[in-house]
């Protein structure tokens, strides 16, 4: 009887872990997509004059949308996943701007992804999880 009890215990454990380990994964996977979203608008906010850098990052904000596009979401955060699409969406728009030379509209699309980002992250919050801290992982190596 013992050894069913733990047995039951351990499959229980695992049930309840399973769902968080595969929003960890999530997390994770929006987090890299958000920040470097984010440091190529920065980057690119200065240097839109710069047409290899722009078409560089539009490619790589356009693969990065369909990645998005394509990513499995867990139902715990499901609510939240539409702003990170509207995030990747709206800075692949901003590089496409670059792209045309519209500072205007770039500055726009730019803006658009960032509020997006705020929504996405208070979003998370709400429903009881945290983006990890990628920058921290990075200056660690």
């Amino acid at each position: 009887m013992r050894h069913l009890l733990v047995a039951l215990a351990l499959a229980l454990c695992a049930l309840v872990a399973a769902p968080l380990a595969w929003a960890g994964s999530y997390l994770d996977r929006a987090s890299l997509l958000l920040d470097e979203a984010r440091r190529e608008g920065d980057l690119l906010q200065p240097r839109t004059n710069d047409k290899e850098l722009v078409l560089l990052i539009h490619a790589v904000a356009e693969a990065r949308r369909k990645a998005a596009s394509k990513m499995e979401c867990p139902a715990a955060v499901a609510k939240a996943h539409p702003h990170l699409l509207l995030v990747l969406e709206n800075s692949e728009r901003a590089a496409e701007a670059a792209v045309q030379g519209n500072f205007k509209k770039f500055m726009e699309h730019l803006t658009a992804a960032r509020n997006e980002d705020r929504t996405f992250r208070v979003m998370i919050g709400e429903l009881g999880y945290t983006l990890p801290e990628l920058e921290g992982r990075r200056s660690g190596r």
